[in-house]
This record gives structure tokens, C-alpha cells and sequence, in this order.
């Protein structure tokens, strides 16, 4: 089970599914979770996604409670065998105690049906937010208890040099990045290519 956290606008929804399709890929089976219960088009979103890649999706009323619908999917995921439960969050400030509460709920109430659950939660930056990201990645790491980062749109100017000091000052693995809109743009994170693409060596 994957939790996917982040700010708003930061791209969860669709690294989700560029998530999914790579699981599937390697043939597991994928469940979906609209957790992002605040806003109907973000679930709207997810369903149309959904249908794209043959994944259910568990949803909930606009405005339903995030840690409730977790629970449930959970629940269905085991239920089905499915191998795979990506549960999509609202996308909240940092600063924003309320609504980091409430990511706190969500943790709590899923362990409840496994201890060991999220078994992975994926911190979702946007490359082009720059050194702003740190501070994005020690709130989310205190609270949702990040063990991972997903970078996107590396495919405009943004370079995403502050990944390098993610790394460094966090010690957390990257493990995709994304590099468009299409289904087949995340991929998986390569040191040395990066590296090579941030100081523009061999351009």
C-alpha cells in the first residue's frame, strides 16, 4: 500500500497513474484510492485514470472523510488480492496544520488494519519549486513519515538541482522522475544520467 502526498498543483494525481501503468507493466495488479475527497475533480480525475489503465478505484462523496475511505480501500485491496493500493491525498500546504492533521488521521487509521501500513510513502515534488522543496520534504517527513521522492516536471526549464540536496540532507530515496504527461513519462531515477542533465554534460 502507497500513500502519495504532496503540495497542491504538485502533480500527485498523475504520478499515480504513470505509477500504476509501471506496475502493471511488471504485472501486478493495481487498485486506486480518491483520497483527495476535497476537491470533485481531483476524484473525477482519478476515475478517468482509472478507466485508462483497467484499475479499479475506490471513491468516496466530495467532501467525504479521507481517513475513512483509506480504511475502505484497504480493506477492499486485501479482500480482492490486489497487489498494488495507490491512495491519492488532497493536496495541502505545508503550513498548514489542519489539513496536516488530517494526513496524520489517515496513517493512523489504516494502521489499524495493518500495523505495517503505508508500507511506502511517496513525497511528490514539483521540480520547478526549487529550494522551497526542502521545507516541503522535513514537514511531510515528520508528519506523513516519507520513505520516498517522486520528482515532476522535469520536462520544462527546471532542472530540479535541489533533488541533489534533497538527497543529501534527507537521505531518501528518489525513485522516479517525470518528465511529461504521458503514461510512459515517469521514469525510473538515474544518478549518473541526471547528474549529467543538471550540469549539461555532454550537450
Amino acid at each position: 500500500m502507497i500513500l502519495v502526498v504532496g503540495v497542491n498543483g504538485s502533480g500527485k494525481t498523475t504520478t499515480i497513474a504513470k505509477l500504476a501503468h509501471l506496475f502493471q507493466a511488471q504485472g501486478r495488479s493495481v487498485m486506486l484510492a480518491a483520497g483527495d475527497t476535497f476537491r470533485a475533480a481531483a476524484i473525477a480525475q482519478l476515475q478517468v485514470w482509472g478507466e485508462r489503465l483497467g484499475a479499479e478505484v475506490v471513491t468516496t462523496r466530495e467532501g467525504g472523510d479521507a481517513a475513512g475511505l483509506a480504511f475502505a480501500a484497504l480493506e477492499q485491496a486485501r479482500a480482492q488480492g490486489v497487489d498494488i493500493l495507490l491512495i491519492d491525498t488532497a493536496g495541502r500546504l505545508q503550513n498548514k496544520k489542519d489539513l496536516m492533521a488530517e494526513l496524520a488521521k489517515v496513517r493512523r487509521v489504516i494502521a489499524k488494519l495493518d500495523a505495517s501500513a503505508p508500507h511506502e510513502t511517496v513525497l511528490v515534488l514539483d521540480a520547478t519549486t526549487g529550494q522551497n522543496a526542502l521545507s516541503q520534504i522535513a514537514v511531510f517527513e515528520e508528519i506523513a513519515g516519507v520513505t520516498g521522492l517522486v520528482m515532476t516536471k522535469l520536462d520544462g526549464t527546471a532542472r530540479g538541482g535541489v533533488l541533489v540536496a534533497a538527497a543529501e540532507q534527507f537521505r531518501l530515496p528518489i525513485h522516479a522522475i517525470g518528465v511529461g504527461e504521458q503514461m510512459d513519462d515517469l521514469r525510473p531515477f538515474d544518478a549518473a544520467s541526471f547528474a549529467a542533465a543538471l550540469t549539461g554534460a555532454g550537450q
